[in-house]
């Protein structure tokens, strides 16, 4: 029950709030990266059902021509490609941006789908895969995404360590750290709270904005190649440690405390 008035504040913020989700979904457009035309054209309409623009490629040349000329807020990505492979994509355009990238893949091996986050991908999934499912991870990492930008202090600083949270960049003694999305929300996540230990499962939930049966095993792949990115040795770190049968923390070294 609500007063008149309280209720149409309450219409009237609601229909502000999807005018606002339906003009990001047209500004929204994504890459999608599939040489199977039946999958490809499937998950193409699913992302139109949306309201998301979409450009289709069928291999992998194209998808690196598409990359190149304009700009996409997110990348889905077949492994297995004609012309140039899905590891080599992934790889080109982690030198050159840290887009939201998801990952499709037939392979169901755990080492494979470590292999792909590795390499820079935020996430997987594995073929054969429902569309809906899909769609609901697209809007998982476009919503992390946005949500960064707005929900966070501009800038954090740990002296050596500067975090710009709008410009989504990563100073470390002064020169830039390219982070995936998924690197940059892990940092942020635990950034938030230093020298509180995360579990895998707190930051599951955190980074990826869901659970999933085995995403523990992602959570230490992310955390592999953030070690690599800002430790200089990772067996004696500045930065992040392992508590080992519980999980992650962050810790301001006592140098700049």
């Amino acid at each position: 029950m609500c007063w008149e008035g309280s209720c149409m504040q309450l219409d009237t913020e609601a229909l502000l709030e999807r005018d606002l989700e339906k003009k990001m979904a047209e500004e929204t457009k994504i890459l999608l990266v599939e040489d199977e035309k039946v999958i490809r054209d499937a998950v193409a309409a699913y992302i139109e059902r949306e309201r998301f623009q979409v450009v289709a490629v069928g291999d992998g040349q194209e998808a690196l021509n598409a990359f190149a000329h304009d700009t996409f807020s997110l990348v889905v990505l077949d492994l297995m490609l004609p012309t140039v492979q899905g590891d080599e994509i992934c790889r080109r355009i982690r030198e050159k941006s840290n887009v939201p990238l998801i990952m499709l893949t037939a392979k169901s091996e755990v080492e494979d789908r470590i292999i792909g986050l590795e390499m820079g991908a935020d996430d997987y999934l594995i073929k054969p895969f429902s569309p809906r499912e899909l769609m609901a991870r697209v809007r998982a990492l476009l919503r992390r995404s946005q949500n960064q930008s707005e929900n966070a202090e501009d800038r954090i600083d740990f002296g050596d360590l500067v975090i710009d949270m709008l410009g989504h960049r990563v100073l470390l003694y002064g020169k830039d750290v390219e982070l995936t999305a998924s690197e940059f929300k892990l940092l942020t996540t635990l950034t938030e709270s230093p020298g509180r230990v995360f579990s895998r499962m707190d930051l599951v939930t955190k980074v990826l904005g869901y659970n999933f049966e085995g995403y523990e095993r992602t959570i230490d792949s992310h955390m592999k190649n953030l070690r690599a990115k800002l430790e200089e040795d990772s067996r004696n770190p500045r930065w992040l440690f392992t508590v080992h049968g519980v999980g992650y923390r962050f810790d301001i070294p006592n140098d700049i405390r």
